[in-house]
């Protein structure tokens, strides 16, 4: 006979315990009910409870203190607090003391339901396994990265709004959707959107969606990214971007959980987590008044700081044999390995790129190794003082200015039509000949068959073109 969950319903008023018990039971969900701090203390002694929900104002005590001895004392029970209606403040206090989640007065039972659903979810097995199991996307064993992974564990049983810190190639979006795979929300949408990417007059279509006819170009309704992540997690990448007049509009989707889409009337009701980041410094934004400061309170309810490569010590050779690995097996190729002077270069750079620098530098030095060693001049590693590398920029390269007409008007779509330039008048001048071509451009027979295939160019064959 399969047992039903078993909640905790605590709260002074008698209506409101009535309510939430009809509602859980008619979910399938038993109940035990207390009208204080102590007799829920009493309750979760003798009792296994799969979720607890519990009213701010208890008259021995208030939901701050029940969601604080839960935390330490019974860790694997989620906990949602019932707020006064407007409350933020009080929800965001909260949730920084570990609730799960939390449903203003009064309550709506939609709202209800779709969070105790969630809840539930955390005390499956698949859940538990979602929160454990070892994910290649976050690679190394260090201090800092241990720790890391155990923060990412806590924070996927939680609802919480979390503002992921760290600087550019850290790997913010991959702790973003760690976030979400480890939690309650894993088999739902994880929408990244970039916001500095969003042209200004896009930006409220793109986020909340919009009615056909409501503006010029609006030929059919559009549904906007919160739509998207419905039930899901909405991962709101470099928000220090975001315009003012916008960071006003999202503080109130995210505060009234509900969008208005462009051209609509009605409000519609959005059940999403926020996770967001940036590699600026959002506190220094809100000081200098380019950011709300109302907004980075809302979504900096936790705060998670992701290490830099420099700071994880070993882990930097332990990555790089890792990403030397997966890039030989894409290639076809003997991995070849990193004598000690290549790991002792890579120990002692400061990469202020960070696992994305790392990543390339290794991309590189692949194609420009010739037998199964790897030497510190196939690195080419850059000349960084540590303060650019604190700072997350590189020392500045003297690189050909760039030309507005070039393909694109990005500096990498520049560089990738100079390179792509070169080596077709290198092929045109040895008459296709690529061992020719690439001792005419000064590179290794395997780092220019590379290149050709990352720039369309390769015939299909793998063979060297000898000089006969």
């Amino acid at each position: 006979m399969t047992m039903n969950p078993l909640a905790l319903i605590v709260d002074d008023e008698p209506d409101i315990r009535e309510l939430l018990e009809i509602t859980l039971n008619r979910m399938q969900i038993d109940c035990c009910l207390a009208e204080s701090v102590s007799q829920a203390h009493a309750l979760l002694e003798k009792h296994r409870f799969a979720l607890c929900l519990t009213d701010m104002n208890l008259p021995d005590g208030s939901g701050i203190d029940l969601v604080q001895h839960i935390q330490k004392h019974h860790p694997q029970t989620p906990v949602a607090v019932i707020t006064a209606y407007g409350s933020m403040e009080t929800a965001v206090i909260a949730l920084k003391a570990g609730a799960f989640d939390f449903v203003s007065k009064p309550v709506e039972l939609g709202h209800l339901r779709e969070l105790v659903r969630s809840a539930l979810q955390l005390a499956t097995p698949a859940g538990q396994a979602n929160a454990t199991e070892e994910d290649a996307r976050l690679l190394g064993q260090s201090a800092p990265i241990r720790e890391l992974k155990e923060t990412i564990r806590k924070l996927a049983r939680s609802q919480a709004p979390v503002y992921i810190s760290g600087e550019s190639g850290t790997g913010k979006e991959v702790v973003a959707r760690l976030i979400h795979d480890w939690g309650p929300r894993a088999a739902k949408p994880f929408i990244p959107v970039n916001c500095g990417a969003i042209p200004s007059e896009l930006m409220e279509s793109e986020f909340f969606g919009h009615k056909k006819g409501s503006f010029t170009g609006a030929t059919e309704d559009k549904q906007g990214l919160f739509q998207a992540a419905h039930e899901g997690t909405l991962f709101l990448d470099e928000v220090a971007d975001l315009p003012l007049a916008m960071q006003v509009k999202l503080l109130r989707t995210i505060q009234e959980k509900t969008v208005r889409p462009v051209g609509h009337s009605k409000e519609i009701p959005v059940n999403v987590r926020i996770l967001s980041a940036t590699h600026k410094d959002l506190a220094a934004e809100v000081a200098a008044g380019r950011f709300r400061q109302d907004l980075f309170y809302r979504i900096n309810v936790i705060q998670v700081r992701i290490p830099a490569l420099r700071e994880r010590g070993n882990d930097i050779i332990y990555l790089a044999e890792t990403f030397l690995g997966r890039l030989s097996a894409d290639w076809g190729i003997r991995q070849p390995s990193l004598n000690a002077a290549a790991k002792e270069a890579l120990k002692s750079y400061p990469f202020p790129g960070n696992v994305r620098e790392l990543q390339n530098t290794l991309e590189r030095a692949l194609t420009l190794c010739d037998g199964n060693t790897i030497l510190p001049e196939h690195l080419q590693l850059q000349e960084v003082s540590h303060d650019d590398a604190a700072a997350g920029t590189p020392t500045p390269l003297s690189v050909p200015a760039l030309d507005p007409s070039a393909a694109g008007n990005s500096l990498e779509d520049y560089l990738m039509s100079v390179e792509k330039s070169m080596i077709l008048k290198a092929l045109d001048e040895t008459r296709w000949n690529r061992t020719a071509a690439a001792r005419k451009l000064g590179m290794t027979f395997r780092s220019l068959r590379y290149r050709l295939k990352k720039l369309g160019l390769d015939d299909g064959s793998d063979t060297d073109d000898s000089e006969s």
